[in-house]
């Protein structure tokens, strides 16, 4: 490999990773607001709702990051694509 393979490849790694991010703040961000206008701990009567109410709620923030998948895939073959690998 050379020198500008490997900066291309730790390139597209950085962006991936900075887009991951963005993705993951964006979910977290949504969910805490829909958290907050449905308060589902208020339909919680028992300790064991309350509990599974943790599996739930990581479920949708699961649900909510998967989402951005392709629009994350669509960024970094772009910036692949635009990069020199000559």
């Amino acid at each position: 490999m050379t020198e500008l393979h490997l900066l291309n490849w730790s390139a597209l790694y950085l962006a991936t990773a900075i887009i991951c991010l963005i993705a993951a703040t964006l979910a977290a961000t949504t969910l805490s607001i829909e958290v907050a206008h449905e308060k589902p701990w208020r339909t919680a009567r028992t300790w064991q709702q309350t509990l599974l109410l943790i599996p739930r709620l990581w479920w949708r923030w699961q649900k909510l990051y998967w989402l951005a998948t392709p629009v994350i895939l669509a960024i970094v073959i772009a910036f692949g694509c635009s990069l020199s690998w000559d």
